[in-house]
């Protein structure tokens, strides 16, 4: 078999039982949606804090490395003579 069709099984069985869990659970039905809806929010709070912190994190980099790249430009600036123009 390949690993698509394995991976595929796997997964619409995963799907099947998740579904079959939910149907005979010992809750009453709108206690089983209050309860995923509040699983999914926590997922997804956790997620956007995660890309935030993702975000922050690539802005300072960023912004640490162009402060260097300016600092290393008017060091070789200091450095040229009168002459040498650098051209932007």
């Amino acid at each position: 078999m390949k690993t698509g069709k394995i991976l595929a099984g796997i997964l619409s069985g995963a799907a099947i039982g998740a579904i079959a869990g939910i149907l005979f659970a010992p809750k009453k039905g709108a206690d089983t949606r209050k309860s995923i809806s509040e699983k999914s929010n926590e997922y997804m709070y956790g997620a956007k804090n995660k890309y935030n912190d993702l975000a922050d994190n690539l802005s300072h980099r960023y912004d640490s490395v162009k402060s260097k790249m300016r600092g290393k430009s008017k060091q070789l600036e200091s450095n040229l003579d009168g002459d040498d123009k650098i051209i932007y």
